[in-house]
């Protein structure tokens, strides 16, 4: 999944010579918290509502955004992937990212968006089921998913986790199905299910 198909690309950005009081009256106005700060198309700094937050006294909200904007932000670039996006987001604690191809702003994307493309790639909001099982051995996955589709479950998205003693969990969530059959035929092929959610 690329940045590109989950940022947003109508962007309300500001001038640096823009006042704080005009960025707060955007902010306010669209609910967001985050302003790129462009002139024209070109990205030159990024202004974010805790940075903001410091500056609303009215003696500020004639100070110019340039005054107060990050001027190197952190980017993304439209084609970078979303894992690749979030893993920024994370290490740099941040709330979002301008996209930027060149210098040029091309749209911005947020933890709101790295969120929704997060449950749409997992499914959570479509009717489903959930198994969640630990294969007889370390490659038996392939076998699990034999089962699956042999008892007419259709897969959606599989997560792992790995348990302090080494073994594999696999949360692999269907298309909304009875479960109980399924956990059976994978108990008796010698595979430990840990859990269902239906």
């Amino acid at each position: 999944m690329k940045v590109k198909h989950w940022m947003i690309k109508e962007v309300i950005r500001i001038s640096p010579e823009d006042t704080l009081g005009e960025a707060l009256r955007l902010m306010r106005e669209y609910s967001i918290r985050h302003l790129p700060v462009t002139e024209k198309d070109r990205l030159v700094g990024f202004l974010t509502e805790s940075t903001l937050r410091q500056y609303v006294r009215p003696e500020d909200l004639s100070r110019r955004v340039r005054e107060i904007m990050i001027v190197r932000p952190i980017t993304v670039s439209p084609e970078a992937t979303i894992e690749e996006a979030a893993r920024l987001i994370y290490r740099h604690k941040i709330g979002g990212l301008p996209v930027v191809e060149g210098e040029r702003l091309v749209g911005i994307l947020t933890i709101t968006d790295l969120l929704e493309a997060f449950i749409e790639f997992m499914g959570l909001l479509r009717a489903s089921s959930r198994i969640d099982v630990i294969p007889r051995d370390p490659e038996g996955l392939e076998g699990v998913l034999d089962l699956i589709r042999a008892h007419g479950g259709k897969v959606i998205s599989i997560g792992m986790e790995m348990e302090p003693t080494g073994e594999k969990i696999y949360h692999i969530r269907l298309e909304k199905m009875p479960l109980e059959a399924l956990a059976s035929a994978l108990e008796v092929a010698g595979h430990r299910v840990v859990s269902l959610v239906e």
